[in-house]
């Protein structure tokens, strides 16, 4: 079982015994905030008016969405249907089938905020920006994505810094901290940051294999808004995501490329935070 199959699992049985919301739309930002912040995220939202993000920056994702008829087919299309899509194999497959992965992904994040509405359940707030991790002097700290808003918060406390990269142009070793291409460098690591992209393209399950001597494993990004059981059961302590306080605000923002920080909140959930689904849905 993979982190994409047990995430799909649980919305089924979270969904089990409650009507299921359909798409209502997509909404992507202008092509011109591409190379911004405001331009990394699509949002999906249900006809109950929760809202799914997803990163649509990874392999021209952005451009190749607005080019396509999938934002107008997947409209009242069912929530898990479409969720599912996220969990189905693209090994071998076309920018299409990466296209479907993109929008399933989306449609997980929001039936787990219709999930999590239905519990009454609202993430608490987050006290800094990475996740409580609490760098100290003697940490190893991994950082799986290049965080560089980030980097002087771990070096800063005098902790030593490996950070784990795809792009090789990144390689290399800079004032404080080195960038490696090797994931396995994450097993000499007591701490961990995460960007949440690793749920999206599927190597979570291997990062976390590299993390078990790992005391803290923190997992964040916009798009870390799943159901929590599938990451706490692989390790993670918390998820940090961002949780959607103005629907409207949000949409509107998003679709003109500006900051929509002003419209949802930092949220960090440990094990402890969450109740758990209940048993009757």
């Amino acid at each position: 079982m993979t982190f994409a199959t047990d995430l799909i699992a649980e919305l089924e049985h979270a969904t089990a015994v409650r009507p299921i919301p359909r798409v209502r739309a997509l909404h992507l930002p202008p092509p011109e905030a591409a190379e911004s912040r405001n331009g990394e995220f699509c949002a999906l939202e249900l006809d109950d008016g929760a809202l799914g993000l997803s990163y649509v920056l990874l392999g021209g994702i952005l451009p190749r969405l607005a080019a396509s008829d999938d934002p107008h087919t997947i409209v009242g299309m069912d929530a898990l249907q479409l969720a599912r899509e996220f969990a189905a194999p693209t090994a071998g497959a076309g920018g299409d089938a990466e296209i479907r992965r993109t929008l399933g992904f989306a449609a997980a994040n929001a039936l787990s905020r219709t999930v999590m509405e239905r519990m009454g359940f609202a993430p608490p707030r987050a006290i800094d920006s990475i996740g409580g991790i609490d760098p100290q002097a003697g940490d190893h700290v991994g950082m799986v994505g290049l965080f560089t808003p980030l980097l002087k918060q771990v070096t800063a406390a005098g902790a030593q810094l490996t950070v784990i990269e795809l792009n090789p142009d990144y390689a290399g070793h800079y004032d404080g901290y080195r960038v490696t291409l090797d994931a396995a460098a994450l097993e000499d690591c007591n701490k961990v940051l995460s960007t949440s992209t690793i749920l999206l393209n599927h190597t979570v399950d291997d990062m976390l294999a590299h993390c078990r001597k790992a005391q803290r494993i923190v997992l964040i990004g916009p798009s870390a808004g799943c159901l929590p059981e599938p990451l706490f059961a692989r390790g993670v302590t918390v998820v940090g995501g961002s949780w959607i306080t103005d629907r409207a605000g949000f949409i509107d923002a998003l679709r003109r490329g500006e900051s929509w920080s002003g419209f949802a909140y930092k949220f960090a959930l440990g094990p402890a935070d969450w109740p758990g689904l209940p048993q009757n849905r």
